[in-house]
């Protein structure tokens, strides 16, 4: 689907009813945070040319234990409303003021949707 049919869908979609799905891998760590895990390149050509060789094939983003435990209920079945309610429920002393959830969860899964690294079942369909 074309960039113009997405930003449609997209603004006329309300966001907290969108069902977000990852695109890229991760990785627990110890501390109980998550690292994603986004390849250099995804064309096997331009790996092979640009690629240097003391720079591994993975850049590694480090996500706070918030952001983790959004990044682990993105499943592409939970909408956006479903996913702060159980944040609300998960961090309720942590997540304060809690009417601000939705705004800090929606800004959190734009700049997500920005750089890519997730996307939505509706505009995937």
């Amino acid at each position: 689907m074309n960039f113009f049919k997405r930003r449609k869908i997209f603004k006329q979609a309300n966001f907290l009813d969108l069902r977000p799905v990852r695109v890229l891998g991760h990785e627990l760590r110890d501390d109980g945070g998550i690292t994603l895990l986004m390849p250099r390149f995804k064309n096997r050509i331009n790996s092979a040319l640009f690629q240097p060789p003391s720079k591994g094939k993975t850049i590694f983003i480090k996500l706070d234990r918030f952001g983790g435990h959004t990044w682990l209920l993105i499943d592409g079945n939970l909408t956006v409303t479903e996913i702060c309610s159980i944040l609300k429920a998960q961090f309720p002393e942590e997540l304060i003021p809690i009417e601000e959830t939705e705004e800090r969860v929606t800004k959190f899964l734009s700049l997500l949707y920005q750089q890519r690294y997730i996307t939505f079942r509706e505009i995937q369909d």
